[in-house]
């Protein structure tokens, strides 16, 4: 169920790809919720993402979905997969390639691990899932 504060956005480009990644920066991915489906071509994660869009002085989280499609390839890189019941820390998308063409997206988390995605052109969705919750704890970051 979700309402009118609900994010639902789509990137066919890397100015959209910048607004989705920042949507994301802090959110906790749970190594389990990352699914790549090699014949459907598809690369799906479940985050608990921080509503940085949130203008209320409570913070709160929510539950989100990030889906590519056209996926050819998925890598990992400083992630032990092994152990499925880490979280990842998430900072940041980078795109490089055609929107309609083949590309790389890359996932970084805090860390050094990386998510590296081969592309068949830019097709992304992120999309809150359920109710936002309160929390108490703000990501806070040094400066640069």
């Amino acid at each position: 169920m979700s309402d009118a504060s609900s994010l639902k956005l789509r990137a066919r480009d890397v100015e959209d790809l910048a607004v989705i990644s920042a949507a994301l920066q802090d959110a906790l991915v749970p190594l389990g919720d990352i699914s790549h489906d090699p014949a459907e071509k598809t690369f799906i994660m479940v985050v608990n993402r921080f509503r940085w869009e949130q203008e209320s002085k409570q913070s709160e989280r929510v539950h989100a979905g990030l889906r590519f499609d056209a996926v050819r390839r998925a890598q990992f890189r400083g992630i032990d997969r092994t152990n499925r019941a880490q979280f990842l820390s998430f900072l940041t998308i980078a795109f490089d390639g055609s929107d309609e063409a083949e590309g790389v997206v890359v996932m970084h988390f805090a860390g050094g691990g990386a998510i590296r995605l081969n592309v068949g052109g830019l097709y992304c969705i992120l999309a809150d899932l359920g109710q936002p919750w309160p929390t108490q704890w703000t990501p806070a970051h040094d400066p640069l």
